[in-house]
């Protein structure tokens, strides 16, 4: 293995935020990431962090990122979101990806996480059968439903 895992620090944030724009160009959304920077750092890193992260690091070089936060069940009780998990195009296939997704599995087995949640885009199958083969459970009957800071704007003052 030519790479570490470990937790992330501020001063990772710019390659993390290279990273999620390299995912966003991949889920041709290339004008999507609004987030800077300096968002990543009072985000993560203030008095009331709002994302864990841990990173792929290659001779110096931040290669992956798994960035996720604790959430609530009604169901299950303490969950933790994936929110991101991504390795550079350049370092994929040599092992980096299932390294910082068992860095997160392990976080939340370690800290008695009930469930690990996420979403993967329909169409990339390479990451729905390595899912899979973890023993993920692929919900093909739930939807995803998402209101942008638009549309909420929109929705408050007509309500």
């Amino acid at each position: 293995m030519s790479f570490i895992i470990r937790r992330g620090l501020q001063e990772d944030m710019q390659s993390v935020h290279n990273l999620i724009t390299e995912l966003a160009i991949f889920e041709k959304e290339p004008n999507a990431v609004d987030i800077t920077e300096a968002d990543l750092i009072n985000d993560g890193f203030s008095d009331n962090p709002r994302f864990k992260i841990f990173v792929a690091e290659e001779n110096e070089t931040i290669i992956g990122i798994a960035l996720f936060y604790e959430r609530y069940s009604t169901w299950k009780g303490k969950t933790i979101h994936l929110e991101d998990l991504i390795v550079t195009k350049s370092r994929q296939k040599i092992g980096a990806g299932k390294a910082l997704y068992t860095a997160v599995l392990n976080y939340a087995y370690e800290n008695e996480f009930n469930r690990v949640a996420w979403e993967v885009i329909d169409w990339n199958t390479n990451a729905i059968e390595f899912y899979k083969s973890t023993g993920a459970t692929y919900l093909n009957d739930w939807s995803v439903v998402q209101m942008n800071k638009e549309n909420l704007s929109k929705f408050i003052q007509n309500n």
